[in-house]
């Protein structure tokens, strides 16, 4: 009889072990999903500023900020929609489509150059949002196709590309990218704010945990009663309007609508998302991972800089490389983590 209490004693106590062993990598694994991407940022910052001087000057992180501002209006759009489990494909086609929207509206009334852009992109977003929300069409399919239109349409309001609408000189539609406050420029302080907002709506919303929710477990959201068609085409709608704003923005940053950017674009979106801890298939992420997946994308395109790797195309290599691995470590992670707890007997 001591025996038997005796071996039973031990089991339970292998038992015990087991699980904190498991719940020690569930939490590990949950940590690394979620905060791996700020800590391969300050690492490599760290890194970069030992190893160049001029790295951690302010004028190089002003620039930086900078940069990573416009992009991030993108990722920002696209985290809500990937929070569903949909994608938008469309976003670098959208965005080219602001800027040119809003260099033509600028040279007629500033107004115009920031209204014009945010109501065309935003329409767009909601025709994609609805379609993706009450059809059975695949948001691939959707978006893809929004790239090609929205592309087409560029050509044609540029007549292929032949003209360039320019911003006129002393408009303060250039004061929206060009000023600066307290060393950062306008367009940072806006991201700041913007993902400030879209924190609130993650965390302190319905509409926030009803957008993982449809991610998670469509069938149950449906089955609760929750609004997903109506979600959607808000997420989707988002995804439009920030990408217009951020194509206005750059055409205040550049004076001029250039019909040339923005290719390659979305690739840079859907990066920073899933770089930031947001799984690609929905249901779980965070908004401030996505603005800090675009600032250690920037940085990795800095570093890039500086080994003179000038050509744009070894960007979209690092962007593939850098979105399949952290995709293959997200499903690892999430594996980890749902991997039922087994006794040792």
């Amino acid at each position: 009889m001591k025996t038997t209490t005796d071996l039973g004693s031990v089991t339970s106590e292998k038992v015990e072990v087991t699980a904190a062993v498991v719940s020690r990598r569930e939490r590990s694994a949950r940590f690394a999903q979620r905060n791996g991407a700020l800590l391969v940022l300050l690492g490599l910052g760290l890194v970069m500023s030992l190893t160049f001087d001029s790295f951690g000057t302010a004028s190089n992180l002003s620039q930086i900020a900078q940069q990573a501002s416009f992009y991030s209006l993108l990722a920002l759009g696209m985290t809500f929609v990937i929070f569903t489990g949909g994608i938008d494909l469309s976003v670098g086609s959208v965005f080219a489509l602001g800027g040119v929207l809003g260099a033509w509206g600028a040279s007629h009334n500033p107004l115009l150059g920031l209204v014009l852009p945010l109501a065309v992109c935003g329409l767009f977003g909601l025709v994609q949002g609805t379609i993706v929300a009450r059809t059975a069409v695949p948001a691939f399919i959707v978006t893809l196709a929004g790239l090609l239109f929205a592309r087409g349409l560029l050509l044609v309001l540029t007549d292929e590309g032949a003209i360039t609408f320019k911003v006129p000189e002393g408009s303060w539609f250039l004061t929206l990218a060009q000023g600066s406050f307290l060393g950062l420029g306008y367009t940072v302080w806006l991201a700041v704010l913007l993902f400030a907002a879209g924190m609130l709506v993650q965390y302190r919303t319905s509409y926030g945990s009803t957008l993982l929710a449809i991610g998670g477990q469509p069938l149950a959201a449906d089955l609760m009663g929750l609004p997903v068609a109506r979600s959607k085409m808000i997420a989707y709608t988002a995804s439009g309007m920030l990408a217009g704003l951020a194509g206005a923005l750059t055409a205040s940053y550049t004076a001029s609508g250039v019909t040339t950017l923005g290719v390659g674009l979305e690739l840079t979106a859907i990066s920073a998302v899933v770089l930031g801890g947001t799984a690609l298939m929905g249901g779980s992420g965070s908004v401030l991972g996505s603005l800090v997946g675009m600032l250690l994308l920037q940085v990795i395109a800095n570093l890039i800089n500086r080994l003179g790797l000038t050509d744009s195309n070894w960007q979209a290599v690092v962007n593939g490389a850098v979105l399949i691995v952290v995709a293959t470590a997200q499903i690892y992670l999430s594996r980890v983590q749902a991997r039922p707890r087994k006794a040792i007997g």
